[in-house]
């Protein structure tokens, strides 16, 4: 453990617009507690991409901020700011994590990549022979990412519109797999795989529900808010197995604390249970 993180006042906050749901603050506070962190503070700060460069200066100015979780709009406008930018983040062009150094460096990095691949083999998904995608924004690119450590063979991304699906092969052809397209049309014989990543918004696979087959594989709904899904909950009742949303949070969140902290080993359980507790308050 790096010392120099853990001692006196250390600040740390998750930025994007709109930021007022985001989880970040609940999971980060549960880990300081856990880790005994006691100097930590975590919270949200509303920003969009015209404040992004004038609220970087400003933690950089205050000199005790460890770091900043971003959501959208920011995880591409922030790539021009920074010093540095880690291999992952620069493969999908999208930060997720920005950590202040010591010798005052702005360093970007992308922990929602390796958070899927963790929250997978948390629930026994190591290798895939095929997966499908189901959307094509900038968490299927992430995805794709994620599958390019996990999927052995194709991907088929079921996406809406000749632009879109372009993207996608393009993202696949940049991140080394192999990429097929399908109208969103079609998305129901996604379904066939053995491992399928919905990352479209919420309602938009609600109609696929129904078209969930007898004994389905894996789902992973990157969505945790409304849970479940309808497409999980029908996912579930089928008995496949669903990989939800707050597993991603949770992950991506358990590597961003260990970055900003210089923690070894951030308390996964404690901060899902947090999570948990957050969503169910929140539901009538």
């Amino acid at each position: 453990m790096n010392t120099h993180h853990s001692r006196g006042r250390r600040r740390a906050a998750v930025l994007g617009s709109p930021v007022e749901h985001s989880l970040s603050p609940v999971l980060h506070r549960a880990a300081y507690a856990e880790l005994g962190l006691d100097g930590w503070e975590y919270d949200r700060r509303e920003t969009d991409e015209a404040a992004l460069p004038g609220r970087l200066e400003e933690c950089e100015a205050q000199g005790d901020w460890a770091g900043l979780s971003l959501t959208m709009p920011l995880k591409r406008a922030v790539i021009p700011l920074l010093d540095e930018v880690g291999e992952v983040a620069a493969s999908v062009e999208a930060v997720n994590t920005v950590v202040f150094t010591e010798d005052g460096r702005r360093v970007g990095d992308n922990t929602d990549v390796p958070g899927m691949v963790a929250a997978l083999r948390e629930r026994g998904v190591e290798r895939v022979d095929s997966a499908a995608v189901l959307g094509a924004g900038a968490t299927a690119s992430s995805a794709l990412a994620a599958l390019a450590r996990v999927c052995d063979g194709e991907v088929t991304a079921y996406v809406r519109g000749a632009a879109r699906a372009g993207e996608m092969r393009e993202w696949g052809r940049r991140l080394g797999v192999a990429v097929r397209t399908a109208d969103w049309a079609d998305a129901a014989r996604a379904f066939a795989a053995p491992l399928v990543i919905a990352t479209t918004p919420a309602g938009s696979t609600d109609a696929l529900a129904g078209a969930v087959p007898e004994a389905p594989g894996v789902l992973f709904d990157v969505l945790y808010d409304p849970w479940p899904t309808a497409l999980a909950a029908a996912w579930a009742a089928r008995g496949g197995r669903v990989v939800g949303g707050l597993d991603l949070l949770v992950h991506q969140a358990v590597l961003q604390v260990e970055l900003m902290t210089g923690c070894e080993k951030a308390p996964l359980a404690a901060m899902r249970a947090a999570g948990e507790a957050a969503l169910a308050a929140r539901r009538p």
